[in-house]
């Protein structure tokens, strides 16, 4: 009889812990309320979010009139980091900027998102640098002959744009 209380106070136990998981958290970031739950923010053991949220937790935070954690920072690029921590992915939208991204996972110190935001900014930058030409151009004075023969010198990646004629002269 001792072993079916012992084994019921267990699974009370149990379902205590993971009720506890999956309790609800209201975050008021910047002045947008944020509703997760506590296993979400507990993703990464050494972050801000997860030390909050503990039962004795080593933070000191402030709440709002509603319970919920106050944290001053931007909260557009708060949402990126809350949907990383939720299903694994980052997902930015097209007018923020993934430096912005970086700067969040950097404050809340979530390692994994720091390194792929680091990632996605140096693809992004060597992308850029990629597609990026300079076009140089010269203006040259020349004879007809001379022409012909700088022509037949110049290092490949060059082209004429346009020739012109000068006024009293033949071509």
């Amino acid at each position: 009889m001792a072993s079916e209380e012992r084994m019921e106070q267990n699974g009370e136990r149990k379902s205590s812990i993971q009720s506890r998981k999956d309790e609800w958290v209201r975050l008021n970031v910047g002045g947008t309320v944020f509703m997760t739950t506590r296993t979400t923010l507990c993703r990464d053991s050494k972050s801000f979010l997860y030390r909050l949220c503990q039962d004795d937790p080593d933070l000191v935070s402030d709440k709002d009139e509603n319970g919920a954690y106050l944290i001053d920072r931007d909260p557009s690029y708060f949402g990126p980091v809350l949907n990383y921590l939720r299903h694994g992915k980052l997902v930015i939208n097209k007018d923020l900027a993934e430096e912005g991204v970086l700067e969040e996972a950097e404050f809340y110190n979530i390692t994994d998102l720091i390194r792929l935001c680091k990632e996605r900014i140096k693809e992004r930058d060597i992308k850029q640098n990629q597609n990026h030409f300079k076009n140089v151009y010269r203006v040259l004075q020349c004879s007809e002959e001379e022409l012909t023969q700088m022509v037949s010198t110049m290092s490949d990646g060059w082209k004429f744009e346009q020739v012109l004629q000068q006024k009293g002269s033949r071509m």
